[in-house]
């Protein structure tokens, strides 16, 4: 298992690394519109759209971005999207890991699914944002998350007694989740004195709202990575399956890997604007 999960990484990492340092913002872009449209088929699937179907809704989710492209780029002409992907995260996420409705039938599947072409949509045009302002901003958005993951993970390991969701996800805690926080912190304020690699997520957080603001910012994109990551693991184990596909050997599906990113970069866009 480990050498598999190895070779996948090593394989991702030489095709995402090479196309989101040198590659035009288009080759980018379209990169990513193939990840929108695998995270896509998954989410279809556990909510429980047969084959065809979830191939049809796949198909959708790249028109639509394929659509929104009309819509120009920048902030401004993508904003709207990535409002709604916030109201969204910020009422129906707690609402759905409080409640825990069955989200694959009836009104919550309909609603979940046209939805979903909004997140995902929302989530190609921060990331294109991100990449027009610069490869350091784009990996800068990405750290948040993966330093939350990781901090919460070693963190977890170490400290942890409190379980966060045990009914969702049993195997976080609040003691990692605030490791996760600490290290973005730490790394944040970092990143604020030196101005490394600049202009990053952080540097534009404390030049747009000073020191106090950027680490609200950051502590409001940890938490709703959280949400991401507990809403995905939700929708799992309702469908009863432990990844959402096997397109990536061992490391689960797509949506696996970018659970966390769904709510955090449009969140971050509407901060940093």
């Amino acid at each position: 298992m480990l050498k598999t999960r190895v070779v996948t990484a090593v394989v991702l990492l030489a095709v995402f690394v090479p196309v989101t340092l040198y590659a035009p913002v288009s080759g980018f872009g379209a990169l990513i519109g193939l990840v929108v449209a695998l995270a896509a088929w998954e989410w279809a699937r556990l909510l429980k759209l047969p084959g065809l179907a979830a191939i049809g809704y796949a198909a959708l989710a790249a028109l639509a971005v394929l659509a929104s492209t009309r819509l120009g780029s920048g902030t401004r002409a993508a904003r709207p999207l990535f409002e709604a992907a916030a109201v969204f995260w910020v009422l129906a996420g707690p609402f759905v890991l409080l409640r825990k409705p069955l989200l694959a039938y009836g009104a919550w599947r309909v609603f979940l699914l046209l939805t979903g072409i909004v997140l995902f949509v929302a989530c190609w045009h921060a990331l294109i944002v991100a990449r027009e302002i610069g490869v350091s901003f784009v990996l800068s958005l990405l750290i948040v998350v993966w330093l939350a993951d990781i901090g919460a993970y070693f963190a977890g390991k170490a400290f942890g007694k409190h379980k966060l969701a045990p009914a969702i996800s049993p195997g976080k805690t609040w003691e990692g989740a605030v490791g996760g926080w600490v290290s973005v912190v730490v790394v944040g304020t970092a990143a604020l004195a030196t101005h490394a690699l600049a202009p990053t997520l952080f540097t534009t957080l404390g030049m747009r709202g000073g020191w106090v603001r950027a680490m609200l910012a950051l502590t409001v994109l940890v938490a709703f990575s959280i949400v991401g990551d507990l809403f995905e693991s939700m929708l799992k184990r309702q469908a009863g399956v432990k990844d959402s596909s096997g397109l990536l050997p061992g490391h689960g599906g797509v949506l696996d890997r970018i659970d966390a990113l769904l709510p955090a970069l449009p969140l971050a866009m509407l901060l940093v604007s």
